[in-house]
This record gives C-alpha cells, sequence and structure tokens, in this order.
C-alpha cells in the first residue's frame, strides 16, 4: 500500500492510499468541525448540521445525493465527534471520481434552507428524546459532566432540546463558512486508485475551500474533576460502576499505546487480571470493559463494571483494590506479551477494509500526525513492565478517578 500526503494551496490536506485489487474505493472528508466548536447554547450543531448536509445543495436536490450514490452501486455515512466530523462514500475503483464530485458538492455548497432546517430540527429533537431515555447513555452523559465541566467536552455531541431549539438556520450558515474551509479539512482517499488521481483531486472542487477561518476561542486544555458520586437510574438493570481517569492527548500515541495495553491485561479475556479474578473466580461482577476516549485536548479511560446490585460494594473494593496494586507486581512477563499479541491484532483487524484505512490516514492528517499507519506495531516493543508501572498504571490510580455508582431507580 502507498500512501503519498499534499497540500493544497488554500491549505486542504490530500491523503492517498493506493490499494490494489481493492473492491472499493472509500472517498473520506474530515473537518475540525466537531461539538468542540460550537459556540455556548449552541450545542449541537456540529451534529445537526451533519444532518443538513445530507439535504441538497446549490446544484443537488434533496434526496439526489443518495440515489446517485447508489446509481453508483455505492454507499454513504457520516459521524459527528467531539473533536470533528468525517463523511464518507464507498463506490466501486471505476466510479471514484463521480463518487468525489457528488461528496464534495455535497458537503462544500450546502443549501440548509429554511423548510427543510426546520423539518430536520425535530428528526434532531426526536434522536435527542430517545437517547436521553437509554440508561446506558444517561450514565455516560453524568460521568463526563461530572468529570469534565467545564470543557466543551462535557456537553453533549446531540445537544439537548433546549440549545437545538434555539439553533436558525443562519447561525447554522455561519458554523459552515468558518469552520468548513481549507485548514479545517482534509479528504483522504484508500483503495484502487486511477493513474490521475492527483489531478482529479488538484482540479475537484476542494480547490474551492476558502483560505480563511474565523478564529474560535477553544481552550487548549481539559479539566478534569476528581471525585464519587451515586445516582438511581431509571429503567436501569443492575448496578454499574464507572470510573474515568484523565489520558494524554490524541498526539501523545506512544502514552495512549501503553494505556490500550495496560486495559487488554486488565479485562480482555477470561484470563485477563480482573475478569479472572472477579468474574471467573469470585463470581461478583458480570462483565467489564476499558474504553480509551482519544481525544485532541486530552482524552479519559473509562472504566464500566456490570454486577448485581447487592455486589456493588465489594466489586467496587475489590476493583480498587486490584488497581491498586498494579505497579507491585501483580502483572507478569507473560500478561505484557499477551496484551501486546492482542493489541497488535486489533491493530491489523482495524486495517482490514478500505473504509478502515481512509478513516484512519484521514484523521491522522486532519490532526497532523503524518506517520505510517503501522507505527503502532513498531512503537509496541517500547513497552517493558518497569515501563507501565513507571508511566502507565499510575494513571489508574483510584485516588486520581471520579467514580459514579449507579443503581436502579425504584
Amino acid at each position: 500500500m502507498k500512501v503519498n500526503h499534499w497540500s493544497l494551496p488554500n491549505g486542504a490536506t490530500c491523503v492517498v492510499a493506493d490499494i490494489e485489487q481493492s473492491t472499493l474505493t472509500c472517498i473520506d472528508f474530515w473537518c475540525k468541525g466537531g461539538s468542540l466548536y460550537e459556540m455556548k447554547d449552541q450545542e449541537g450543531m456540529a451534529h445537526f448540521l451533519e444532518h443538513m448536509i445530507f439535504k441538497g445543495s446549490k446544484n443537488l436536490k434533496e434526496g439526489e445525493f443518495d440515489l446517485r450514490i447508489e446509481s453508483l452501486g455505492g454507499s454513504s455515512n457520516a459521524a459527528t465527534g467531539l473533536d470533528d466530523v468525517h463523511y464518507h462514500v464507498l463506490v466501486p475503483p471505476e466510479k471514484m471520481e463521480e463518487g468525489l464530485k457528488l461528496i464534495l458538492e455535497l458537503l462544500l455548497f450546502p443549501k440548509i434552507e429554511q423548510d427543510a432546517f426546520e423539518m430536520e430540527k425535530e428528526v434532531v429533537l426526536e434522536e435527542i428524546a430517545q437517547n436521553i431515555e437509554q440508561p446506558d447513555e444517561i450514565i455516560y452523559m453524568k460521568l463526563l459532566k461530572e468529570c469534565l465541566t467545564p470543557h466543551r467536552y462535557s456537553k453533549p455531541i446531540l445537544g439537548d432540546e433546549k440549545t437545538v431549539k434555539s439553533i436558525n438556520s443562519k447561525q447554522m450558515k455561519l458554523f459552515h463558512k468558518n469552520h468548513y474551509v481549507g485548514k479545517n479539512c482534509t479528504l483522504c482517499i484508500a483503495g484502487e486508485l486511477p493513474k490521475d488521481i492527483y489531478s482529479i483531486i488538484n482540479n475537484s472542487k476542494l480547490k474551492e475551500l476558502k483560505t480563511i477561518a474565523e478564529e474560535t476561542n477553544i481552550s487548549s486544555k481539559t479539566t478534569f474533576n476528581k471525585g464519587y458520586k451515586k445516582e438511581k437510574i431509571p429503567r436501569l438493570e443492575g448496578g454499574r460502576i464507572l470510573k474515568a481517569w484523565k489520558l494524554h492527548p490524541a498526539k501523545e500515541q506512544v502514552l495512549i499505546l501503553g494505556a490500550e495495553i495496560a486495559a487488554t491485561m486488565l479485562c480482555d479475556g477470561k484470563s485477563s487480571l480482573i475478569v479472572k479474578d472477579l468474574r471467573e473466580e469470585k463470581r461478583i461482577i458480570e462483565s467489564i470493559d476499558i474504553d480509551l476516549q482519544i481525544l485532541e485536548e486530552g482524552g479519559l479511560i473509562l472504566l464500566d463494571i456490570s454486577c448485581p446490585q447487592e455486589n456493588l460494594k465489594i466489586a467496587e473494593s475489590e476493583i480498587n483494590k486490584i488497581l491498586k496494586e498494579l505497579n507491585r507486581g501483580l502483572i507478569t512477563h507473560k500478561d505484557l506479551e499477551r496484551a501486546k499479541k492482542l493489541v497488535i491484532n486489533n491493530i491489523y483487524f482495524g486495517l482490514e477494509l478500505s473504509t478502515q484505512i481512509a478513516s484512519a490516514l484521514g484523521n491522522q492528517a486532519l490532526w497532523g500526525r503524518h506517520q505510517s499507519i503501522l507505527k503502532s506495531i513498531d512503537d509496541i516493543s517500547y513497552w517493558t513492565t518497569s515501563r507501565l508501572n513507571e508511566l502507565i498504571f499510575p494513571l489508574f490510580d483510584p485516588e486520581n478517578a471520579f467514580t459514579l455508582i449507579a443503581e436502579p431507580e425504584k
């Protein structure tokens, strides 16, 4: 696989990955336009705009984009995150140029017409209403609010009913104008590519992105609040223990890799430390998961345990005990080698499809991390038990966490 990066005069970054004999080619457009960039009282704007992008452009009627992509034998999707938003289309290689024209037309020149805007606002509000009824979502948002306030990362990506209702189409057009500009955007295409791919991209409508964006006063450092709280959650089945710790910013790739290795040793598979002790042997928990929320300004390590409500107290005590003793010889060289192998496998599994490759390369390029897509595999060898003891296990100290104990509301 050959990967090349370059920039257009307007600052837009371009990445291509030539994958010979790939059955499908992915066109992935990334923008620094996630919920981090929303103004106060306009939370939900970035996600709402993602909806409106698909409602047509200057030269595409509502619904026309989807029909034309489908006629090419392709599909499309989009996702809004805290830091960024991305849109992709997947098409047969011979239809790549037409697919690129369609997605750039849609993204760069959205109509945002008033009637469609008001109708889609109701769709977004219904999505919010459904979301806030889900116990998992309630718990997650309470945790973010407690440990990250006042940073914008503490706000829900969907916004809430009040903020979304207050957004008007003029504000949305301004948000698009200010953020969908050259220096904030990356186009990544992965798959079997035509020989004139560079000419196709350089002469595409991507060059019409404006150069200058209005500067937004975005904080450059997350806050993290330690603490402890108990909550009653409607419709929750059983008890939940959630812990959050501060994680390094996304640019600290080697340290994040170390945290991933540690999380794998703790709870990935029956032989992992916590699963083996608390689920397989003592049988006091039902499940445990550790997720790394990797964010540009500083992310989170999120631990989530499900257990019978009557086991909450003992489960929390046992978890804290294990976490406290991590750097006291609990982890063996055999545990480390097993975890490294699983992490390497996950990296390879996550790069099997053109969509996965385009997403990984596009995100890296958007944030200025021009490195080999497999660099993490080379970095694995850096991690030894002594380095984990020194640099990673202290991150998991219960005293540095925000802990949320969730119980069913009677």
